[in-house]
């Protein structure tokens, strides 16, 4: 795993027998997984897949903070790396728990894709545009109190499923318009179904998103070590900073908590916000940067923006 300290030239490995990478079968995740399976081929390290249907992928009748936490889209996979019948699990990254299990470690962090919100919309060409009172489908605390504070006359109404369920919803009538991470559409292809991107400074992303992070058993030195050459840096220092804040709030996707950073040089600059998710008290935002030399100073940054939120209010 990435240490704290500054980036380091890998050497090159030896090449790791078969590789079996447990992965959802959404048309996501599979576009993630094999995205991983050719990345590793190109290194010499031969991949297959193992496709699981994971609790958060069974359960969408219910919001995810009543059932469990985005850890269900996990726990299967991680599963299939206890019992041997995986190596490793790819996953998006705002997906995976702040505290993994004994035994299991985030080996690698990959190149951020675009981290913000997008608005999708059938008729609607921006957030503005919407008409007072229409219907906007999302199950994302972090995205209702956002969208409260920038439209309160807006009725937002729960979406669950995966991507292309949500868009079929939005285009059977159910909604006016519904917001998706714009990482998950631009891997599919599906660029052209983005109306407008929200800024960070207009909705504040999610800890981890549009990044990839790839789960192994701590004991594996021999993949770790297959996966440096995939691993970025500015990334991994910047998600860090982001789930240091969501863990330092005890965060879960019962939090309405958004937290989002940008590496300048050395600089890290990191913004968070949290809502109260009765709207019975204001959004909390929180700004801290400073120089990071590493994993434990982007750690340190995160830990002092959760500080700043509860001083603010936050709970």
């Amino acid at each position: 795993m990435l240490a704290s300290g500054h980036p380091q030239d890998y050497e090159q490995v030896s090449t790791v027998s078969q590789i079996v990478i447990a992965t959802r079968e959404s048309r996501l995740a599979l576009w993630q997984a094999e995205h991983v399976q050719a990345l590793l081929a190109d290194l010499g390290h031969p991949a297959t897949l193992l496709g699981m249907t994971t609790k958060g992928d069974q359960i969408l009748d219910r919001s995810l903070s009543k059932v469990g936490g985005k850890g269900l889209f996990v726990k299967e996979l991680e599963v299939a790396l206890e019992e041997g019948r995986a190596d490793l699990a790819v996953h998006s990254l705002k997906d995976v728990p702040m505290d993994l299990p004994e035994g299991f470690a985030l080996a690698c962090v990959m190149e951020r894709e675009d981290p913000r919100d997008a608005l999708v919309s059938p008729r609607y060409a921006s957030l503005d545009a919407l008409p007072q009172g229409a219907v906007v489908g999302t199950s994302s605390l972090r995205r209702v109190v956002l969208l409260r504070a920038l439209r309160p006359d807006l009725r937002i109404e729960p979406l669950r499923g995966n991507l292309d369920t949500r868009l079929r919803k939005l285009d059977d009538g159910q909604y006016d318009a519904i917001v998706l991470a714009a990482a998950g559409l631009k891997r599919l292809g599906l660029a052209d179904r983005i109306r407008m991107v929200f800024e960070p400074a207009q909705m504040l992303p999610a800890a981890g998103q549009g990044a990839l992070g790839i789960e192994i058993r701590s004991s594996r030195d021999d993949l770790r070590r297959a996966l440096q050459p995939l691993a970025h840096q500015t990334t991994w220092l910047a998600v860090a900073a982001e789930r240091a804040v969501s863990r330092a709030m005890g965060g879960s996707c019962s939090m309405p908590l958004a937290a989002h950073a940008t590496l300048d040089g050395e600089v890290l600059r990191l913004q968070a916000a949290w809502g109260d998710p009765d709207g019975a008290a204001p959004l909390v935002r929180a700004q801290v940067s400073g120089a990071v030399g590493g994993l434990e100073d982007a750690a340190a940054l995160g830990i002092d923006a959760a500080a700043r939120l509860r001083a603010g209010g936050a709970r």
